[in-house]
Order: C-alpha cells, then structure tokens, then sequence
C-alpha cells in the first residue's frame, strides 16, 4: 500500500493554527500540541477516510520521537501492526502516559476534530468495542500535504473553511481577524442617531464599535449613546444634551465609563455603562460600585442602572485574564456572538428576558 506523506509534528502544528485562527469553535481542541501529534500518527498508518485504516486513541500515547522519524513504509507498517497489540511493559519515550487516552479520545478527538470535521468515526462499532474507529476525513488531510503552500495553501485553507465550518463561526473568525489586526484607518462609529464619528484604531475601538453598532440596537428598546471614550482620547464624543436631559454629569476625571448608554424606550429610562476589554479594565465589583454611585448621584436608582464588560471574543486571552474577577449582577457581551449574552446572577432565581427587563 501506499502511505500519505508525513510533516514533523511541528509543521502539523504550525499549520493548523491557520486552519483554525482566533475565533474557531473548540479552538484550543484543534491546535494544542496533543491534537497535531494525535493527526501525525493517523498520517503515520495512513488512517484516512475511505483507506478502512482506524486509529484508537492509545496508539498515539505509544509513539515516540525516535519512531516518528522512522518513514520509510516497511517501518510505518510494522509499527502500526505492533501498536495495536498488548503492551508487554513499558514503552521507552512514549509520548503520553496509558491513561492520557481517555483525554485524547474525550477532549481532542470529540470535542474537537470530530466537532470541526477533521476526523471521523467508523460506523457500526459497540461503544464499548476496542476495535480502531478514528480516522481523518479525506478533504482535510489535502491541507497537510507538505508540497501544499503559498497562496495555494491559503486558498485551499479558506475553500475547506467556507465547506466545513458554519456561517456563524467563520462569521466569528471575521471579528476576531478583524479586531487583531485593528491598524491603519481609522474606526468610523455610526450611531443610533446616525450621526458618524471617528476613533483611532486599535481593538477596543473595534469592540467600541460592535457595542454601539450592534449590541445597543439588540438589546435596548431606543437606544441612545451618552458617552463614548477610548484609551488614546479619554473623551472621545458625548452628548451633552442627552447627558442633560437624564440628569447625568460624567467628570472624566472621575470614575470614566469607556460608554455610557441610555435606554429611552423603558417607562424609567436604563443607564447601561459598559467597559470595552482589549486587554484589561473589566467591570469588577469595586468599579461596578464606584459606576453605581455615579449614576446614583445623577439620580439613577440602582434598579435603573446596569453594567456590561464587552470582549471581543471569549477563547480572547483578555476575556480569560479578567473573567474572575467580573461582579456578579452584571452583563458580559462578546462581539463574536453577538445574539448573546451572559449575566452573572446574584440573587432569587429570575428569567432575563431583554435588558430592560432585567429586575
């Protein structure tokens, strides 16, 4: 038989962190270092869709680095006879412990290639069965043909992408892409008035931008933007008028909200402050308290006032770092998800139906 070419497992790696960028679902699933190894030992015995060749998930706790550069056929095949037999003693240099098999089978093969259709599973076995039964799908393994690169490579990257995952997930990858590279021009804002302005770029005017182009909209009955800041400008745009009329007065001196809106829809208008986290300054519970007491002072009682801390996308290292240390009885709104939303409940049991509604 003939067996596929075979890349180190570092260009396995490498290449699947651009099959799967920030913003994949199971993202972590698809590209630690257990998941390349666990595809370089199907590529090892050839096991691909349509070759009736399977892998169990103890086969590659067996490989070693020393087997890994034995390639030539005659030395695949034996191993991949050997490695299906009883250990008789222990393997030197394997490359994961007997009991890691059950994490490669649950974490990386399930929830992650399986999910994102990187592998698939053999028909007709028992649950229970310890016959082989993982193999990778056909279409996939192109991507990790070593002769495949350049512009080639990144087309046929993005062909498998528009094939195999959904539109809201290469939606998410967009934002996130998106929010990454953040540079050169500009972020034009629109707001609910229509009115248009300018913030300098960078992640948090992208996330900036999501919040008042799309969550306000979602979320708030009429919705309005009483202040807008950012880190370079601390106050970028506030509506005074509007500020005014709701009897707010924000000192950006004190206490700077990176957005306050207001929701006029409601019979008692919502304040909603929001913090934008690119990388840090989420709303904890002593800035939730010092928010609170600004609105109290604008004559806001606290069942009028909500807080939000708005991320880019929650597999984002920033949205790790702070998660907790966010207060409870507050919101959590990602970009990438945009229907969504997260409330980190304190209290009786209650159903958060729109956020004008949320006492």
């Amino acid at each position: 038989m003939l067996l596929p070419s075979v890349s180190p497992v570092k260009e396995i790696h490498a290449r699947l962190q651009s099959i799967f960028p920030e913003g994949s679902p199971n993202r972590n699933n698809c590209t630690w270092e257990i998941a390349a190894r666990t595809i370089f030992v199907m590529l090892y015995i050839g096991a691909i869709e349509g070759t009736d060749i399977w892998i169990r998930p103890d086969q590659v706790t067996r490989m070693t680095d020393d087997q890994s550069e034995q390639l030539s056929e005659a030395e695949r095949l034996a191993w991949t006879k050997e490695s299906v037999k009883s250990s008789k003693g222990e393997i030197p240099g394997r490359w994961y412990a007997v009991n890691t098999r059950e994490s490669i089978r649950d974490d990386t093969i399930r929830a992650g290639l399986i999910a994102n259709g990187v592998v698939i599973e053999r028909e007709g076995l028992a649950t229970t069965s310890p016959a082989p039964r993982y193999a990778l799908a056909s279409e996939f393994t192109k991507l990790l043909d070593p002769a495949l690169s350049g512009k080639k490579l990144t087309k046929a990257i993005a062909d498998w992408q528009a094939d195999h995952l959904n539109a809201g997930a290469l939606a998410r990858i967009a934002i996130v892409r998106r929010g990454a590279i953040a540079g050169g021009d500009h972020v034009l804002v629109k707001f609910p008035s229509g009115e248009t302005r300018r913030m300098a770029p960078g992640p948090s005017s992208i996330i900036s931008k999501a919040v008042i182009e799309v969550f306000a909209p979602s979320f708030l009955q009429t919705p309005g933007v009483v202040f807008l800041s950012e880190s370079r400008n601390k106050v970028v745009s506030r509506d005074d008028e509007l500020a005014k009329a709701i009897g707010l007065n924000i000192k950006a001196e004190k206490n700077l909200p990176d957005i306050v809106l207001a929701d006029l829809g409601p019979k008692h208008p919502i304040l909603i402050f929001i913090e934008v986290v690119a990388t840090d300054g989420p709303v904890t519970k002593e800035r939730r308290q010092a928010l609170l007491q600004l609105a109290k002072e604008a004559g806001f009682p606290p069942e009028h006032v909500a807080f939000a801390t708005a991320f880019l996308d929650r597999s984002d290292s920033a949205f790790k770092k702070v998660f907790d240390s966010l207060a409870w009885g507050t919101f959590v709104w990602l970009a990438s998800e945009p229907d969504n939303l997260i409330y980190l409940h304190e209290g009786q049991t209650q159903l958060v139906r729109a956020l004008a509604e949320w006492k």
